[in-house]
């Protein structure tokens, strides 16, 4: 079973606060979890395949490119806001006093 110290340094590397209270119902909690990892450590791997996933699925990508479907002067007729200088004038959001 793991001691006090153990949860308290373990507690300090995950950043946790814990109470003396959570401190005793960890340490017999974390013992559980150590105790199944071990079990785990006797399955017989070898020649198996490692894996980090089984679905099969695989990271789809598509490379960037570059297009200008409409100009600036399309884009400025979109909008029923008032235009100056090529550019929508929108109400202040800054208060200057």
């Amino acid at each position: 079973m793991l001691s006090e110290d153990d949860v308290k340094h373990i507690a300090k590397l995950a950043r946790l606060k814990l109470s003396d209270e959570e401190i005793k119902k960890f340490s017999g909690q974390l013992s559980g979890i150590f105790k199944y990892v071990e079990q785990l450590d006797e399955v017989n791997t070898d020649g198996l395949e490692e894996t980090s996933q089984v679905t099969g699925l695989k990271n789809v990508t598509q490379a960037d490119e570059i297009s200008t479907k409409c100009d600036g002067n399309a884009l400025l007729l979109c909008s029923p806001l008032p235009k100056e200088r090529k550019q929508i004038l929108v109400k202040s959001v800054i208060k200057t006093e």
